[in-house]
């Protein structure tokens, strides 16, 4: 890589007249963290599209999601992610109504059978997914749980009925628990479908309770020591299973929860990555990372900032890698102060702009969306997916759209491949990341493949500018390709041809220029 590049300059300008000029300069001496990968979860709308859905509808559904190819115009035929998440299942499907949990698509079936058997049936419309991902190449499998089975939990259900923030597995069901996670892994490795990591919990610092017939979906708070019980517990099942799976923690459901608070459930990589009773350095499939959400993290630019700055300055001291597991707009910060709906624009760009802060202040070195499909509609206020669902009553088919949010993950997702480092962007015009929040923002990738530079801008102003490239380590001569995601109703990831030095940079919109 240092022989393919120098310092690079960079220059954005006013198309036709001459602006205050703004230098970035790119050093590939200078990288940061290695990107592991980008992607997105399944959960729950998986198992109604890949059960009954027609093939042709879910098969583009997959195609929009995990392909690299491009269409006869040179434009993506999919934003090609490169992790894909599948939620291992409590059993609340086959308890019914009866489960307590009032919305149907999210009780999940569970392959381990009441009476100790295993039913490898279960879950097929979310296993099609998986399929997929893996045939289209997706290179990191991650399956996580919400709740442990229903037949090992303390209260027969697959989420809590009282609030008392501790686990809902029995504490004589940890072995079963980690017994049962590694049957899985290792069914879906004999038959070629190799899971990189296993998440066994999720958000652990939530109540998870409710009264039975009304709660939302399966889940569990865990404190930390029950944590280290199950990693400690599953680390052995995964070795006697000879299993190379990885175990991925802590899913923490806000990421202040990583370095600050206080009680059993908050700083977690002090406890989980410091020299403490707590700390799972000593397991050898404990991975060296720690996942979080960015859920309520991104009410105003400061917010944003800050909380990522504590998060890279944390992992960075004890020297684990912060991967973000779960996002999409829950909380209000993607209205930035404004009233009423936002459009499917304002909602990707507020996506880039988390993305961009993840990766270039939180030093994140995988992000991944929360549900890629779910009921909505594609033009105003989609911040919960990334392909609206309009489906019939009984969820058996629909219509489906795109949204401009899939296509801005995909200015990230598409060219940003396993293995890249992201490069030192510095700006002459002295803006910080809080100033260039609300202007342009810039984050470069150096490529795996030799002579390749990624650079991904979110234009946050309605005025076009331009991206002058001075220079390539003494060369004036590259070539470039540039892919626009815009309010042009096109513009998803549209290809469009880059001559000269001068690099069109639209209003309001996320451009990845690819040079070579």
């Amino acid at each position: 890589m240092k022989k393919c590049f120098g310092i690079i300059g960079l220059m954005i300008w006013a198309w036709g007249v001459r602006a205050q000029v703004l230098t970035l300069k790119i050093d590939v001496r200078r990288a940061a963290q290695t990107i592991e990968n980008i992607g997105a979860s399944g959960c729950w709308y998986s198992e109604p599209i890949g059960r009954y859905w027609p093939a042709t509808k879910k098969k583009q559904m997959a195609k929009w999601l995990f392909s690299r190819g491009f269409d006869s115009a040179g434009d993506p035929a999919g934003i090609g992610l490169s992790a894909w998440r599948f939620n291992i299942g409590g059993g609340t499907a086959e308890q019914g109504d009866s489960s307590g949990i009032d919305k149907v698509w999210r009780r999940a079936e569970c392959f381990l059978s009441p009476d100790g058997t295993y039913d490898w049936s279960k879950q097929a419309g979310y296993l099609w997914f998986v399929h997929q991902a893996y045939a289209y190449g997706v290179e990191k499998l991650i399956a996580f749980c919400n709740t442990p089975p229903v037949s090992m939990t303390k209260n027969g259900f697959g989420y809590k009925t009282e609030k008392d923030y501790r686990s809902n597995l029995r504490d004589d069901r940890y072995g079963a628990y980690a017994g049962f996670l590694a049957t899985v892994l290792d069914h879906f490795d004999s038959i070629g479908l190799p899971f990189s990591y296993i998440s066994p919990v999720n958000e652990p610092q939530w109540a998870w309770s409710d009264k039975p017939g009304s709660a939302d979906q399966e889940g569990s708070p865990w404190r930390n020591e029950e944590i280290h019980g199950i990693v400690a517990t599953l680390d052995s099942a995964l070795t006697a299973h000879r299993l190379p799976t990885k175990i991925l923690v802590t899913e923490a459901g806000q990421l202040n929860y990583l370095y600050g608070g206080s009680g059993g459930t908050s700083r977690q990589v002090q406890d989980f990555f410091g020299d403490g009773d707590l700390s799972l350095r000593r397991y050898s499939h404990m991975g060296q990372m720690i996942g979080a959400h960015s859920y309520f993290s991104e009410a105003g630019d400061s917010n944003l900032i800050n909380i990522r700055r504590r998060v890279a300055d944390t992992t960075t001291k004890y020297g684990v890698n912060y991967w973000e597991t779960e996002y999409s707009m829950l909380a209000d910060g993607w209205r930035e102060g404004t009233k009423g709906g936002r459009s499917a624009m304002d909602c990707a760009l507020f996506l880039a702009k988390v993305i961009h802060h993840d990766l270039t202040v939180g030093h994140a070195t995988a992000w991944e969306f929360w549900n890629a499909y779910e009921p909505g509609r594609p033009d105003s206020n989609t911040r919960y997916f990334l392909i609206a669902l309009k489906p019939n009553a009984g969820f058996t088919d629909g219509d489906y759209y795109a949204t401009k949010g899939l296509w801005a993950l995909g200015n990230f997702s598409r060219w940003i491949r396993p293995g890249m480092r992201r490069l030192i962007v510095g700006r002459s015009d002295g803006k910080d990341d809080l100033a260039a929040a609300q202007d342009v923002m810039v984050s470069a990738y150096g490529s795996v493949q030799p002579g390749r530079m990624v650079i991904v801008a979110i234009n946050y102003t309605t005025q076009e500018r331009v991206i002058y490239l001075d220079q390539l380590n003494g060369r004036r001569h590259f070539t470039v390709k540039s892919y626009v995601t815009s309010e042009k109703a096109g513009d998803n990831l549209r290809f469009y041809p880059v001559s000269g030095r001068q690099w069109r940079l639209p209003p309001r919109s996320v451009v990845t220029y690819v040079v070579d």
